[in-house]
């Protein structure tokens, strides 16, 4: 699915007006969605305060202010700068209702709406959307303000639990936006400090860019899209996407019942050193539950025993190591192993041992003492017959290898290789200022695939995939759950399991971080945002698969 630009979003709602979608009707379809999901979440018997504004967006309000009060809300609306006309047929329906109206000017010490946020389960925000063109002051910042204080005060008068319990008192009102939270700009993230944090947020036909940035994303809450009759194929093909449960189910294999584990591929895993035993134990361990037939631990054979013990699932190649960390003849090793695999994952733990680094080096052909070669280092004769290695996820230290090389990009086959970096490694391989790169995540991402003509997947909140062709895809997870160690481990091997199962490097990219993040999203509604860590998502990842697949 694309993300727009507030200005994109209007000419798609321009071109559908002439094909005969016109305003009014993109608008009942909009309100009605907006009443439709409320009714879905909260149920109908609600009491819901509507702040309506002067635009469109109030006019989406003002729809579903109609259609909740028709399924048996008791709604009351608050206008702000909302002019009644006798043209405005959305007003006019409420009116016959007998909704409850209050103008802001009729309410000059806000003593109306602080009754009216006291009294009400839900807030409907349908002041702004994709309107915030300035700062919010004046009257609008008062009027947020008020609100806000009036919540927080809730909060402070709740009764006091001296042991945590189920909860035995009302919670304060929870938040809809109606497209956007007022105060968010839709296409940079950028958050007025007067606007309403949403609990949920309803936005129409696409996502909007602004929607995924920071600090935006914050104000924002669980986020849903609704079809107002948009045709999705006018979106300009080159805009970045936001990768949906619906078009990942598309890219996993199908499972037939006479499959066998040849049927699903064969991952090697070259992964984990004496201090980093534990990433060896969670790539693979992802990987078989992320649906790899068959998965391979190559490790340093110091490490081997310890792995071995708690990894049932999976087939060992030891590696020469030196004191746990893995040395270049080890290329010779795994290269004899590596003929019949299908997928190939290296650098997760590996460490920055110098003997490891020109291990990796060696392996990619990257020795600069040499002649480059294209793929596997072939001046070992012993090889057994391996012309160039699988596809392969590149991830962690074995980033760090790749930028003591030189112009690394140069010798590696194109289109082969999935680069898991994180901000700080991007950094590394880049030479951008770390807060450059965040700044502008889908951009920089989107550059260096097209120069390393590799799959670029810089993790983080709204992790960004992006290829060497141009597309650009942002997951849509933000979960403080996989802000812990270990999580960039249970992606590389997620990874390297849809690399296996033979999809493309960028379709494997994407679905193998969405699983991740539909996985970490589970794990923190089950055990909360604190308190979570990489070994928690194995189980998760299985959970993960049927949720998509059964959307």
């Amino acid at each position: 699915m694309k993300l727009l630009t507030a200005d994109q979003m209007r000419e798609m709602e321009k071109r559908a007006d002439a094909s005969g979608n016109t305003y009014t009707m993109m608008m009942e379809r909009a309100g009605k969605a907006v009443a439709d999901a409320i009714v879905k979440r909260w149920g109908a018997n609600q009491r819901v305060l509507v702040l309506v504004g002067p635009g469109n967006n109030g006019g989406d309000g003002l729809v579903c202010a109609r259609y909740l009060h028709d399924a048996g809300a008791n709604v009351s609306l608050y206008f702000w700068k909302r002019v009644a006309r006798n043209d405005d047929d959305n007003y006019r329906l409420c009116m016959e209702r007998k909704l409850p109206v209050t103008r802001t000017e009729n309410d000059p010490e806000f003593k109306t709406l602080k009754q009216l946020v006291n009294d009400c389960d839900l807030i409907v925000d349908a002041l702004l959307g994709t309107g915030v063109t300035r700062p919010i002051e004046g009257p609008l910042k008062d009027l947020l303000t008020t609100i806000k204080n009036q919540l927080a005060n809730q909060l402070t008068h709740q009764p006091t639990q001296l042991v945590p319990s189920f909860p035995l008192f009302p919670s304060v009102p929870s938040i809809i936006a109606i497209d956007l939270p007022s105060g968010l700009n839709p296409d940079t993230g950028a958050l007025d400090p007067a606007a309403l944090n949403a609990d949920l947020t309803i936005t129409f036909a696409f996502p909007k860019t602004g929607q995924l940035a920071f600090p935006g994303a914050n104000a924002v809450g669980e986020l849903v899209v609704v079809d107002i009759g948009i045709k999705e194929e006018w979106a300009d093909a080159s805009l970045p996407d936001a990768a949906t449960a619906r078009e990942v189910a598309t890219m996993l294999p199908v499972r037939a019942r006479d499959s066998h584990k040849g049927t699903f591929g064969k991952a090697m895993l070259c992964v984990g050193s004496a201090n980093y035993v534990g990433a060896a134990y969670l790539a693979g361990t992802a990987a078989t539950h992320a649906g790899a037939g068959l998965v391979t631990l190559a490790l340093a054979r110091t490490i081997y025993p310890m792995v071995a013990s708690t990894s049932h699932e999976t087939t060992f190649v030891v590696l020469p190591d030196d004191l746990g960390a893995l040395v270049p003849d080890a290329v010779r090793v795994l290269g004899n192993h590596l003929t019949d695999y299908d997928a190939l994952l290296i650098g997760c733990g590996f460490g920055r041992d110098p003997k490891t680094v020109e291990f990796v080096q060696q392996l990619l052909g990257l020795d600069t003492k040499r002649k480059p070669q294209v793929g596997f280092a072939t001046q070992f004769t012993e090889i057994k017959e391996l012309k160039e290695l699988p596809p392969m996820v590149i991830d962690a230290d074995a980033l760090y290898a790749l930028s003591q090389s030189g112009e690394w990009w140069k010798t590696l086959k194109p289109n082969s290789i999935i680069l898991t970096p994180h901000p700080g490694e991007m950094a590394t391989l880049t030479g951008l200022p770390r807060a450059e790169i965040q700044a502008d995540r889908a951009n920089v991402v989107k550059r260096f695939a097209a120069q390393w003509q590799q799959v670029v997947v810089l993790k983080g909140a709204f992790t960004v995939v992006a290829s060497s062709d141009g597309r650009t895809t942002l997951l849509p997870f933000a979960t403080p759950a996989l802000a812990t160690a270990g999580t960039g481990d249970v992606l590389a091997g997620t990874i390297v399991a849809m690399l296996a199962q033979k999809l493309a490097p960028f379709e494997a990219a994407v679905a193998g971080g969405y699983l991740h993040g539909v996985a970490g999203e589970i794990a923190e509604k089950e055990i909360g945002k604190a308190g979570v860590v990489a070994g928690d998502l194995l189980p998760r990842l299985r959970e993960a698969i049927l949720r998509i697949t059964e959307n």
